[in-house]
């Protein structure tokens, strides 16, 4: 293998880390400062820690038995050559490794255009962002929690609200029209046709009251005490307005 394209079937680990790099361009010029041997010093070289760290990644997964190696692209597990300038690391197992060991990088030289568009991958720096993000709002879910817990508490203790309080103002005129059909109701159901016949089976105020009471009791307004004075007020008022 020459290591003339970016994409070959096996790599020396030198040429691996400087693909993974994304130095390719320079690769000549690094190779001529590379002595033979396995981690010789790179020296004079664009982005030089990158590199030692991508090679040194590389030999420290095959020392471990991590990332299957040979010799000039065949397989072979034969420590005499972790030290030979032959070694190499097949395409598909660096692939493999890399999927496995570091999900987040997707060296161009590995993997295709689509599979880099199509499988994004979530960077430590994204990833920790993310937990930033989500430790804050779940602080302020409890907060909005809380919150909540307190003022139903605070409902609890008052109690229900006073209905008549938020009840808008009859105006006067608003007043006088209700009293006057109360009144007038009152009126016709006491009263008789002109032949004598009453207008209803109830003979006094307060048979109208109990019927009301006993039908409807659980409405706003209908006890004794407020029908009464309602209906005095009523008739009042219907008297008051009789010729």
């Amino acid at each position: 293998m020459q290591g003339s394209s970016l994409s070959e079937v096996y790599y020396r680990p030198i040429d691996a880390a400087i693909r993974w790099a994304g130095l390719y361009r320079f690769r000549d010029d690094i190779l001529m400062t590379v002595r033979p041997g396995r981690l010789s010093a790179i020296q004079d070289c664009p982005r030089c820690g990158e590199l030692r760290l991508h090679t040194d990644r590389i030999y420290d997964a095959i020392f471990h038995g991590e990332l299957p190696y040979g010799l000039n692209g065949i397989t072979m597990n034969d420590k005499s050559l972790w030290d030979s300038p032959d070694l190499t690391v097949r395409h598909v197992d660096l692939k493999r490794w890399m999927l496995r060991t570091y999900p987040e990088q997707r060296p161009a030289f590995l993997f295709s255009r689509h599979e880099r568009i199509t499988h994004p991958v979530i960077t430590l720096e994204t990833g920790h962002a993310l937990l930033v993000e989500r430790e804050a709002l779940k602080s302020q879910l409890e907060q909005c929690r809380h919150q909540l817990h307190q003022l139903q508490e605070q409902q609890k203790k008052q109690g229900s609200p006073n209905l008549t309080g938020v009840l808008c103002p009859l105006s006067d005129r608003a007043e006088t029209t209700y009293l006057n059909i109360i009144g007038a109701m009152l009126t016709l159901m006491l009263g008789r046709t002109p032949s004598g016949v009453p207008y209803s089976s109830f003979n006094s105020q307060d048979s109208i009251i109990s019927a009301l009471i006993a039908h409807h009791d659980k409405l706003m307004g209908i006890t004794e005490r407020t029908l009464q004075a309602k209906f005095a007020q009523a008739r009042r008022k219907v008297q008051a307005s009789s010729p």
